[in-house]
């Protein structure tokens, strides 16, 4: 990759995060396919060759338990989903040049040619390790039919990650405590012979990649802990039928992880874009590989660029560059990171149904347009979002209506009424400057990845339009000074022209529609920025509006729906769990009165909640405990608003083991309870301090 400036002369590809084949999309899914969408069409805006590829993640545990339950094959039950997929992110404008997915023959095909080029340069090595089986159901437990204990910082992990705490990846044999999802009994750990990717022979590589890699700061700064200190190799392969098979020479039971074959895909993908097109249209090869090893970080290769979501940074930013510099592949020039989507100010959570689904948002009749605005300029890219239907609503009359569609509709109607169209004169010296400016700012947007930024450029004219047309009062001009008239007139159809060009990596159905409006020539998804100051159509006919305003009682109407469905999945339980909590079968070990007496629990109250930079669901927490003040650091971050928590009591354990997460010391462990880490407390008002027995 260059490095350079936007347009380069190399090829680009934007990848997404691969979404996995296992249930319905809802709005934080969407969020970042639309992120990525956005990017490939600005990218194209300022002239970058790019192709815009990805593919259904269709392999690993869940789908093949999942698959079984309902009685069909682990590979008809991924690929309805994967159709559905298919269907879907167009009705979002959301359009890839290929989508494929991790069972076709063309990854099969690269994934195996990945892992024996590995095989080839003695990358690969066989380990006997520690691998979860149950006895019970006599089986082996690969990934997430294994839950227990994070051994780095005790709080919950699944399968291959701490999903609830510091998010690290976790080895086979490395969750504590070990319970089989298939039938909530203690697994038990045995010896297995796996293959294991030597990360460690790229750890010099990786640190000087993360130092050039370019995108958010949490996808650049995260994963310094992780390569900066023992990087641990990775497992490749997996106990199981579903998948792709290791290609060794020997015949192996075993498959590949799926983080081995689902970023692969992205290859795979770009393949068979140019298998369509043509090499002469786009060739995948000028993207993805080099001649040499030497030329890998050179300034001729192809732009990659990844846009995920934050829970996949480690596998993007550290497992993925060394999956490609070990076969000889171009690395990541950019990793953006997402931040996650709420629903009204608490967690998304599919098993309480407080979630907006993607088939919900679009029977509903709102256009998909809409959507991608609230999604890409609601917050920085890194930040999380909280979507709501108050807020949507709120948006879309204030940003959408009340400016963006109030400019151009005006503007507009009253060049036709008064013109026929574009008036015969020239575009003034100021608002020349104010477009050329916002394209500067559009550029400079791209370049340093402030995606926001990107989508309120258009925004940002209209308002200066607003303020335009409303300060130079044409329609008191008309009779008085015409030209002057005409001189404010062709000013406002030019910023709405630019309105267009600007607006079309975030809105490209309602940027067409403007574009239409204006009766000019072509599409607007094919004109360059530039094109924001080209005169537009001398004649256009009456406008429409773009955007309907949302009325208080229709808000009203989809609050109600959202919270409806929320009560259902929960009725019968109360506020403790949702009515398809299944809990873990009860563990048969026992503890003697001596080993729980040796737990120090202390009744304390939350006096300083604040997040800790750089780690995506942890958070530092000061806790009066009576007789001193402790610092314990929680994975709490996504699931509690934490302006809400000083004055909040809590039960601390104070005798757990030292820790440092992030560079934050942990003086304790905050007990909490399920998925939603429901903070355990007391009933009446105990003393600080007060042990818990």
């Amino acid at each position: 990759m260059s490095h350079e400036e936007f347009p380069t002369d190399n090829p680009a590809v934007v990848t997404v995060g691969l979404p996995y084949a296992n249930g319905d999309l809802h709005v934080g899914h969407l969020r970042g396919y639309v992120t990525g969408d956005t990017v490939a069409r600005a990218l194209r805006r300022v002239g970058q060759q790019t192709a815009f590829v990805c593919g259904s993640d269709m392999h690993g545990t869940p789908i093949a338990v999942n698959a079984a339950e309902e009685g069909v094959s682990p590979e008809d039950f991924a690929m309805e989903y994967h159709e559905l997929y298919a269907e879907t992110f167009p009705e979002f404008n959301v359009e890839f040049d290929n989508y494929g997915h991790t069972h076709d023959e063309e990854n099969v095909k690269t994934t195996r040619e990945f892992v024996r080029s590995w095989i080839d340069a003695d990358y690969i090595f066989e380990k006997e390790i520690q691998v979860a089986y149950d006895p019970d159901a006599d089986q082996w437990l690969p990934d997430r039919l294994v839950e227990g204990t994070c051994p780095y910082c005790g709080e919950h992990a699944r399968g291959d990650e701490c999903d609830e705490g510091c998010q690290r990846h976790l080895e086979p044999g490395e969750v504590e405590d070990p319970v089989s999802t298939l039938t909530g009994n203690p697994a038990e750990y045995r010896e297995r012979d796996h293959k294991f990717l030597r990360l460690s022979d790229f750890q010099d590589y990786l640190q000087e990649f993360i130092d050039r890699v370019e995108g958010t700061d949490n996808a650049k700064n995260q994963p310094r802990e992780w390569i900066e200190g023992e990087l641990q190799d990775l497992c490749i392969t997996r106990d199981m039928d579903w998948g792709i098979d290791y290609p060794g020479d020997e015949a192996e039971e075993l498959v590949l992880y799926v983080w081995v074959d689902a970023p692969i895909e992205y290859v795979s993908s770009t393949k068979q874009y140019t298998e369509r097109v043509g090499a002469d249209e786009y060739d995948w090869e000028a993207v993805w590989t080099v001649e040499d090893e030497s030329e890998l970080t050179g300034e001729d290769n192809g732009e990659i660029v990844h846009v995920i979501g934050r829970d996949i940074i480690q596998h993007h930013a550290v497992f993925w560059p060394a999956m490609l510099r070990g076969a000889g592949y171009n690395e990541p020039r950019a990793i953006l990171a997402t931040g996650f989507v709420g629903i009204d100010g608490k967690a998304l959570s599919t098993s309480r149904n407080r979630a907006v689904w993607a088939d919900e948002y679009l029977d509903e009749g709102f256009h998909p347009d809409l959507f991608r605005y609230y999604m890409i300029d609601g917050s920085g890219m890194e930040t999380d979002v909280d979507f709501s239907w108050d807020r949507f609503a709120e948006r879309v009359n204030g940003e959408l209506v009340g400016n963006l569609g109030n400019f151009v509709y005006r503007s507009l109607l009253f060049a036709h009424r008064n013109y026929d169209g574009t008036p015969d004169a020239d575009v003034s010296d100021d608002v020349r400057e104010h477009i050329e400016s916002a394209i500067a700012g559009f550029e400079d947007a791209l370049n340093e990845y402030r995606i926001r930024d990107i989508g309120a450029a258009a925004i940002d004219v209209a308002d200066f339009g607003n303020e335009y047309i409303q300060h130079s009062e044409p329609w008191k001009l008309t009779d008085d000074d015409p030209e002057r008239a005409a001189q404010v007139i062709r000013d406002c159809v030019q910023l709405t022209k630019a309105c267009a060009v600007l607006m079309q990596p975030v809105m490209p159905g309602k940027a067409a529609e403007l574009w239409a409006q204006l009766d000019e020539d072509g599409s607007v998804d094919e004109v360059a920025l530039d094109d924001a100051l080209a005169t537009p159509p001398a004649e256009f006919g009456e406008p429409d509006e773009l955007f309907s305003k949302i009325e208080d009682d229709r808000t009203d109407e989809l609050n109600e729906k959202l919270q409806a469905r929320v009560e259902a999945a929960t009725e019968g339980d109360g506020d403790r769990e949702a009515s398809d909590f299944d809990p873990e079968g009860l563990t048969d070990e026992r503890v003697s009165f001596e080993d729980f007496d040796d737990l120090d629990m202390r009744v304390g109250r939350i006096e300083v909640a604040e997040p800790i930079e750089g780690a995506d669901d942890l958070a530092r927490l000061e806790v009066d405990i009576g007789v001193e003040t402790r610092q314990v650091v929680a994975g709490i971050k996504q699931l509690h608003d934490l302006d809400e928590l000083p004055g909040e009591r809590c039960i601390l354990l104070a005798n757990m083991e030292q820790a440092e997460l992030f560079g934050v010391e942990s003086n304790g462990m905050v007990l909490a309870a399920g998925d939603e880490a429901d903070l355990l407390t007391t009933h009446s008002d105990a003393p600080l301090g007060s042990k818990v027995q």
